[in-house]
């Protein structure tokens, strides 16, 4: 699954992308060796000279290359930078993010990779969507609060505790029921944790400040990237949406950003996402039928106080208002790439 379940846009893109598969560049995953390379020397070199930084430069450092970290975690599930996933996984098992094991962050998000029940509460472990009975037990202070979380900051505030009070409910359980290759993950996973902070201490940088001023922000940036990545779609390619932002946003979240490329492609490496996405972008636009944002400043400016509507699942027949196109402006002009002659079938329209 890491690598598999590919769906090309037609046989002329397969061929073009398996010649890139066959550069040097591609195939020696160089790009995702460096990014490894400056994550891991980044953060321990920031922690080791703090104190000649600054608390609050070092604090924003380690927000940022913890962030980052996140993004390279989910390029080793997917098979990157080696063909070993129990060797990928040696490279993303330090926590330096706290609260996830990295077995629990693979299985749950391969989980999601399943794109027929994307969206779907009750298989799609990744999904904001809730079951309409689960919606409709809940009381109106609870309702009030998903509509809160479902605004742009609300997402960014409280979206990190919610993960993190149902990750703490999964360890328990483990624990509870007796999982032994869970809580195996989870010792594992702690006994990490615990030589981490020992590490924080012997160089005077306060673990409990680690946890509240730099990682729940770090959690609260990778929010900006899946605020509205998802929509419930009666056809499962209209799902997933293709997020032209800025170089910044790009390079921390590994492009992930063209999000539907990459649930086509889940074995594209990360410096593959733009190439695709710029070559072939107006047959990604009819693909996914309009589900297109030109920056996360899109979001902020429509959820910033108006709720994005991602309550109850409405089911495989819901309305046209689910698959209405979403922007009106873009960011990136259409070039001539291989795909040209198929031009987009719907022009942009407004609203979401």
């Amino acid at each position: 699954m890491t690598r598999g379940s590919s769906a090309y846009l037609d046989a002329q893109q397969r061929a073009h992308i398996h010649r890139w598969r066959k550069s040097w560049l591609w195939r020696s995953e160089l790009p995702t060796w460096l990014l490894m390379a400056t994550i891991y020397g980044g953060w321990f070199a920031t922690l080791a000279h703090w104190r000649t930084l600054g608390l609050w430069p070092a604090t924003l450092l380690l927000i940022l290359f913890t962030c980052w970290y996140l993004s390279l975690q989910h390029e080793l599930i997917h098979g990157h930078p080696t063909r070993f996933p129990r060797l990928n996984q040696l490279f993303g098992t330090l926590p330096l993010a706290v609260w996830y094991p990295y077995g629990l962050y693979r299985d749950s998000h391969l989980a999601h990779h399943r794109n027929h029940s994307l969206t779907d509460p009750d298989e799609d472990p990744e999904t904001y969507y809730l079951s309409p009975a689960r919606w409709a037990r809940l009381r109106p202070w609870q309702r009030r609060a998903i509509h809160l979380r479902n605004t742009f900051p609300g997402r960014l505030l409280l979206g990190p505790l919610l993960d993190i009070a149902a990750t703490l409910r999964s360890l328990l359980l483990a624990f509870c029921r007796g999982e032994g290759r869970a809580i195996a993950m989870w010792v594992i996973h702690l006994l990490l944790l615990a030589g981490l902070f020992f590490l924080m201490a012997r160089q005077g940088f306060s673990p409990l400040w680690f946890v509240l001023a730099v990682s729940y922000p770090a959690l609260m940036l990778t929010k900006v990237r899946s605020f509205y990545e998802h929509r419930a779609a009666a056809d499962p390619l209209a799902r997933s949406v293709n997020n032209e932002a800025g170089w910044a946003w790009r390079l921390l979240f590994l492009n992930l950003n063209y999000h539907a490329v990459h649930h086509d492609l889940p074995g594209l490496p990360w410096y593959g996402l733009r190439r695709v996405y710029l070559l072939w972008r107006d047959d990604y636009h009819q693909r996914n039928r309009g589900f297109r944002a030109a920056g996360y400043g899109e979001w902020w400016r429509r959820f910033s106080t108006r709720p994005v509507n991602v309550n109850a699942h409405p089911g495989w027949q819901q309305d046209a208002e689910h698959e209405a196109p979403c922007v009106t402006d873009v960011r990136h002009s259409p070039p001539q790439h291989p795909g040209a002659e198929r031009k987009a079938g719907a022009a942009i329209t407004g609203g979401c």
